[in-house]
């Protein structure tokens, strides 16, 4: 389904590895300038977004963020700043709900790009999958449309993802529907190395995919960039 999709822009995957590690993958992808002028940079657990060339950036808004965080049990993953408003929410005593709830797609018209958001939550021994998006009204594109998406089992070796967009266009048009049922098979390279194979080459800049360790919360963050 992302092989298939000449460009799907920015995606949030997340499953269950065959060996029970709990995975979230993000990539990002662009073809103005602005946007592919971007590495994934991986600090401990932390994922954000930077420029590549400084001295090419031209507008940070929506391309330089946090697109991976931490609370507690929480691990939330996002393709713009919302990342960190959910951040905020949770250790203010919030929800992720509440968090984007007050939130809104991307002032990038025409596009009006979706914010896509997830986050893995354990509790006890359960495990919680979160999905929001939230993207421009149909009828009227100065209103957001919030969806949200849950999921408490999800089966080893199989992850459930969203993108951004459902393919290429003037403009691009909006993903729709649930999330979609997506492979996480083998180790943690091999999935990194088929979903980056699988992305548009012309188009991809960035993926990281983050594992953790559903019995101690433990995470580590693999990326690979397109450009060094």
């Amino acid at each position: 389904m992302v092989a298939d999709n000449p460009y799907p822009g920015r995606g949030v995957v997340m499953g269950c590895a065959e060996d029970k590690q709990l995975l979230q993958l993000y990539w990002i992808m662009g073809r103005s300038e602005n946007s592919r002028n971007r590495i994934f940079e991986a600090e401990g657990a932390m994922l954000r977004t930077r420029p590549a060339d400084p001295s090419k950036l031209q507008d940070p808004s929506l391309v330089i963020y946090e697109a991976m965080l931490e609370f507690g049990d929480h691990y939330i993953v996002s393709n713009g700043d919302q990342t960190r408003t959910v951040f905020q929410s949770l250790k203010g005593g919030g929800t992720f709900e509440s968090a984007l709830l007050c939130r809104d797609r991307e002032p990038d018209a025409p596009n009006y790009t979706p914010r896509i958001t997830g986050m893995i939550s354990l509790v006890g021994s359960q495990v919680f999958y979160r999905y929001s998006i939230l993207k421009a009204n149909a009828s009227d594109p100065s209103v957001s449309d919030r969806n949200f998406y849950y999921k408490e089992e999800v089966g080893r070796g199989l992850g459930f993802g969203i993108t951004t967009y459902k393919g290429d266009g003037q403009p691009l048009p909006s993903f729709e529907g649930e999330p979609m049922a997506l492979p996480m098979v083998g180790s943690p390279q091999e999935i990194l190395e088929s979903y980056w194979n699988a992305l548009d080459a012309d188009n991809k800049i960035s993926l990281a995919l983050k594992t953790i360790d559903p019995l101690t919360g433990k995470a580590e963050i693999f990326v690979v960039n397109r450009y060094a």
